[in-house]
């Protein structure tokens, strides 16, 4: 439990767009100061406060860049770190925008994909254990719901490596509950982002998975913050080890 006069500080990769944006915007609404990473510097139309000052340029894909990120992080701390959301994620596509599977897809994209979508979130994680501790924090993974299933708008690498992210969540759930941090993961399905355009821009496929779909619709980003918000705060103390599918009950199906 936190001291309801502490401000509390989250740690959010991957928000430079879709549900990153709209995760900053949740947790600032909500009170809590923002720290965010990014590929990105940081866009001054980004409407929250203190924006620049609690922003890091970092590189996922590249593990040194990483640890020197966290080291940025912890200059910007007070010492607590009270939650880790684990949003980046990078889904390759081929030269004319097609799925790359695992007979085609080139080494150096599989390593790419994992060290930003799965080896962050350890390194992360690991690197930022005593400020974590030190909050009674927790640490929310972004999975997907392709890391059970193969779906036309993910890759073979961006599947595996959600899925490996699924399993990375019990293991840490078990090794970080003993010193108080909770650990949980958000499985988005079909989602209003970027990452989902092309897709949306095919009416039989968007009319397809819209069908599929027990709520017939498409979800939005502010539905991942939401869940995000919750597994972070008190509301889910006694919860962890577990992941919450946010598909408008596309996998029921």
């Amino acid at each position: 439990m936190v001291d309801d006069s502490e401000q509390r500080v989250i740690l959010l990769t991957g928000a430079s767009r879709g549900i990153g944006h709209a995760t900053v915007r949740k947790f600032s609404e909500e009170k809590w100061r923002v720290i965010t990473c990014s590929r990105q510097a940081f866009d001054p139309k980004c409407p929250w406060p203190g924006g620049e000052d609690n922003h890091v340029q970092v590189d996922l894909s590249n593990p040194n860049n990483t640890l020197e990120a966290i080291e940025e992080v912890k200059k910007r701390l007070d010492g607590k770190l009270h939650a880790l959301v684990n949003n980046a994620g990078i889904s390759p596509k081929g030269d004319d925008g097609e799925r790359l599977d695992t007979l085609g897809t080139d080494l150096s994209i599989w390593g790419k994909v994992f060290h930003v979508n799965f080896f962050a979130s350890v390194i992360l994680a690991r690197g930022l254990k005593k400020e974590l501790l030190k909050a009674k924090g927790a640490i929310v993974n972004v999975t997907s719901i392709a890391g059970s299933r193969v779906h036309p708008f993910a890759g073979a690498a961006y599947a595996t490596s959600k899925a490996a992210l699924g399993a990375l969540t019990r293991e840490m759930s078990k090794d970080f509950g003993p010193l108080g941090v909770r650990v949980n993961a958000i499985a988005p399905g079909y989602i209003k982002t970027k990452l989902t355009k092309a897709l949306r821009e095919e009416d039989e496929q968007r009319e397809k998975i819209t069908e599929r779909t027990a709520l017939k619709k498409w979800g939005v980003p502010d539905d991942i913050a939401g869940a995000a918000v919750y597994l972070a705060s008190d509301r889910a103390s006694y919860t962890t080890g577990t992941t919450i599918t946010v598909d408008g009950g596309y996998s029921i199906t």
